[in-house]
């Protein structure tokens, strides 16, 4: 039974996930790419089958084999992940948020860029390359 109960839990995440990037692709400022990634790691532990559409997806395929093998992150999701970053601090600073928050927002979000300018890039069929 606890077997059972691990293995819903680890499948409604990775289910929900799929929910939450899926719903990325047409909410502003809803990541996607995260989303699918947690999701890529939690089917397995739950779901083999959706763990192997995931993996064998024309578009999410490349990039989630790219990201497994080589950490790899396509230099497109980069820049629209650095242009997202950018455009929500400005609107919390535009909308006159505290001071502490937009210190504290804008050090996260620092972090957060040079992760992904520190990862490989990958091709656009999500190989990975060569980081310029």
């Amino acid at each position: 039974m606890k077997h059972l109960v691990t293995r819903l839990a680890w499948s409604g995440l990775a289910y929900g996930c799929v929910g939450l990037g899926t719903a990325g692709l047409v909410v502003p400022l809803l990541p996607t790419t995260p989303f699918l990634l947690v999701a890529a790691w939690a089917a397995p532990k739950g779901s083999p089958r959706l763990a192997r559409w995931l993996h064998e997806h024309p578009r999410l395929g490349p990039t989630l084999h790219a990201w497994r093998e080589q950490r790899a992150v396509p230099r497109r999701a980069k820049q629209l992940a650095l242009v997202l970053l950018v455009a929500s601090w400005l609107l919390l600073w535009l909308s006159g948020t505290a001071p502490l928050v937009l210190f504290l927002t804008g050090a996260l979000f620092i972090g957060v860029a040079a992760f992904l300018l520190t990862r490989p890039d990958a091709a656009g069929d999500g190989s990975p390359t060569k980081a310029r």
